[in-house]
């Protein structure tokens, strides 16, 4: 008789994969609607940081526009790390595509002078929307669309400064866990330097997402691809997710239903935008 061997246990931890290659023609499809099909406007602008969602956001354009229609921006403020600045070059030197530097040290000190007692939260809030508004001002002057740069984990996290990092109107990665980011990278061709590297907004020294988030990504993607299936939180337990780690993800998910929304209106008629017939769906 033939010996009996139990299945291998799965791994609640496996974080959800895609297929790379699809993933990219149709994001590239996807720009290249948008851009030129459905607004006609042939430039975008990236505000390029040095980590892989923007590296990746600037490989999906170039391939969608060209090189010589996406416009690159750096927005490096004095306590910027200047390893995010080289690595930011990696990405404009391997795309050709067109650089810029546009420092933003005198723009958010001329505010924060006059606001000394601004914690480290506040400060980075300032230098975020700063960069936005060079974002839009670059894209004014190009003639171009600032192109968003924020993934799905970041997102249902509110992960990100309100009305600045999801600002812009088109955005490739929002659909995309952090996890599977990576994984795109690889696929294009993005600067291993950039792909390995810890994940860092990069607003204070030592900073990392991870610390921040209190978890790491692929742990939270695996739980989020769960928990957007439906599962409560006893039957992700039972599958055998960390308790403390679910509590973790749902609070942050839980209460951050409102950066992911637009502002609220005060509805008077049926016909209240936003609030009626076109009313956003949040989970």
């Amino acid at each position: 008789m033939l010996p009996v061997v139990d299945p291998p246990k799965r791994d609640p931890y496996a974080a959800p994969k895609i297929d790379p290659a699809v993933a990219a023609r149709w994001l590239v499809g996807f720009l290249r609607d948008e851009c030129l099909g459905r607004r006609g406007v042939e430039n975008a602008v990236v505000g390029l940081s040095g980590g892989v969602d923007s590296a990746v956001t600037a490989y999906l354009c170039v391939h969608a526009l060209g090189p010589r229609n996406v416009h690159l921006v750096r927005m490096p403020y004095r306590t910027s790390s200047p390893a995010s600045l080289n690595d930011a070059q990696l990405v404009i030197d391997a795309l050709g595509a067109v650089g810029h530097t546009v420092d933003i040290t005198a723009a958010v000190d001329g505010y924060l002078q006059y606001e000394p007692e601004a914690d480290a939260r506040r400060r980075g809030n300032v230098m975020a929307r700063t960069r936005m508004l060079v974002l839009f001002d670059q894209s004014a002057k190009r003639a171009a669309l600032p192109i968003g740069t924020g993934n799905k984990t970041e997102r249902l996290f509110g992960y990100f400064t309100w009305h600045a990092d999801d600002t812009p109107p088109i955005n490739p990665l929002g659909d995309l866990f952090k996890t599977q980011v990576w994984e795109l990278a690889r696929y294009l061709g993005v600067p291993p330097a950039i792909v390995d590297k810890a994940p860092s907004a990069d607003l204070e020294a030592n900073q990392t997402d991870e610390g921040d988030l209190g978890i790491r990504y692929a742990r939270a993607d695996a739980i989020l691809s769960s928990m957007l299936l439906g599962y409560r939180d006893e039957q992700l337990h039972a599958r055998g997710f960390d308790a403390a780690e679910v509590a973790l993800v749902r609070r942050r998910v839980e209460s951050t239903h409102w950066k992911r929304h637009l502002p609220t209106t005060a509805m008077l008629t049926n016909t209240a935008i936003n609030e009626f017939y076109l009313r956003p769906v949040d989970y």
